[in-house]
């Protein structure tokens, strides 16, 4: 069977316009959080799905493979599967990691590394690696061969610490600066001799990189974005010309669909999660009650030590937080059960919602390449890993004046 390929040159703007107007055509669909609605709008327009939907369990929401359901889901499945394939980026050939050089890494960010680094194929070897929000440098160490520098900028000093110990460990040559990089200032550290790189920095962070990155003109960028959500605003602001004409306006709860999935959480995180969440959605029961207004309440995140309460006691400590006053005599365990049956509801009901999840990363990730591809970059989008190992596996390549390798 023919390989995926990955994208690049106009198939980045004709992917991103085509996803701009999937998002566009039914964000009636993926916008409302199921956990925030007692019905959904789209339920009265797709009835079937609807009632499907709701009579299944949390275990059959849960379930890997899923039954056909009614229209229009396998449709839109559909549409979303064939507007967020991209296939694997070319193997870079990495030479071998150095001796223990994975010491003290997790094993499945070690893995993580290993694959971003071995996608980093351009067209010029690197000769500066800048390894952007560093932590201990494990990823910058991992790229750097004999004859290249690197320099490793992060902001916390006991983490720079740490990884200047362990490249002098290691007999490397490089530099561990204590840098905000959201200062003004992260910008001496960027010139047209870097290849920057920074594997999973976080939402305005990545998004500082690329800014500074080609404004310096720095010959090589590869991104691996993560947590779209973490921004200063509450809405999104978009940097590719492309995406700035769009009709779509994202607010900050929207660019968290993306993050949503649990895929590298264990069994008991998952569990301890769906028990904090029927508990919650008990709770939004009560407080309607209590309040004699139907609409969500936020509440805050609680520690897992208060899944050791009795429910009843939870909910009380929990309006003390939100100042609500509780009257009468709640019906404490039919209150908990509705929040169990709740839960199956908003699991089931996400399905419709998830389909989402990566066309709109896929929409996210493509703002950032056309971002670059605008500023004079040959770029390439594509994935570095299996999804298993991180949901956030795409990676967007940029090098400057040169033609994009073709895998």
């Amino acid at each position: 069977m023919p390989t995926t390929p990955y994208l690049h040159d106009q198939q980045l703007l004709e992917r991103f316009q085509a996803l701009d107007r999937f998002l566009l055509q039914h964000q009636q669909l993926w916008r409302p959080r199921p956990f925030n609605h007692l019905r959904l709008d789209w339920e009265d327009e797709h009835a079937e799905l609807s009632q499907w939907l709701r009579q299944r369990t949390l275990e059959q929401a849960e379930a890997p493979e899923q039954p056909a359901a009614p229209a229009p889901f396998a449709q839109l499945a559909s549409q979303a599967q064939a507007l967020s394939v991209v296939g694997e980026l070319p193997d870079a050939g990495l030479h071998p990691a150095g001796h223990r050089l994975d010491v003290n890494v997790p094993g499945r960010k070690w893995q993580q590394i290993e694959a971003f680094s071995r996608r980093l194929a351009f067209n010029q070897p690197a000769r500066h690696w800048l390894d952007w929000c560093s932590g201990k440098g494990h990823l910058g160490r991992r790229l750097l061969q004999p004859g290249q520098q690197l320099t490793c900028l992060e902001y916390d000093a006991e983490l720079v610490d740490a990884g200047k110990a362990l490249s002098e460990h290691h007999h490397l040559a490089a530099t561990h600066v204590h840098q905000d990089v959201m200062a003004t200032d992260s910008a001496r550290h960027l010139d047209g001799d870097k290849s920057a790189v920074a594997l999973h920095a976080c939402g305005d962070l990545h998004v500082r990189l690329l800014q500074l990155a080609s404004q310096q003109g720095c010959r090589q960028i590869a991104v691996a974005p993560c947590c779209y959500n973490r921004i200063q605003g509450k809405v999104y602001q978009p940097i590719s010309g492309a995406a700035q004409t769009s009709a779509l306006a994202l607010t900050q709860e929207d660019l968290g669909l993306p993050l949503s999935e649990a895929v590298t959480s264990s069994l008991r995180t998952r569990r301890q999660r769906d028990q904090s969440m029927a508990r919650r959605l008990g709770f939004e029961l009560l407080q309607r009650q209590q309040r004699g207004v139907d609409e969500y309440l936020p509440t805050p995140s609680l520690p897992v030590s208060w899944l050791a309460k009795s429910y009843e006691q939870y909910c009380r400590d929990l309006a003390e937080l939100k100042q609500l006053t509780i009257c009468g005599h709640p019906d404490w365990a039919a209150l908990e059960a509705a929040g169990q049956r709740r839960l199956a509801h908003v699991r089931n009901l996400e399905l419709v919602r998830n389909l989402f999840r990566r066309p709109l990363e896929m929409w996210l990730v493509l703002d950032r390449a056309l971002f670059l591809q605008e500023h004079g970059y040959a770029v390439r989008v594509g994935v570095f890993c299996d999804y298993p190992l991180t949901p956030r596996n795409l990676l967007v390549l940029a090098e400057r004046d040169a033609t994009p390798q073709r895998g």
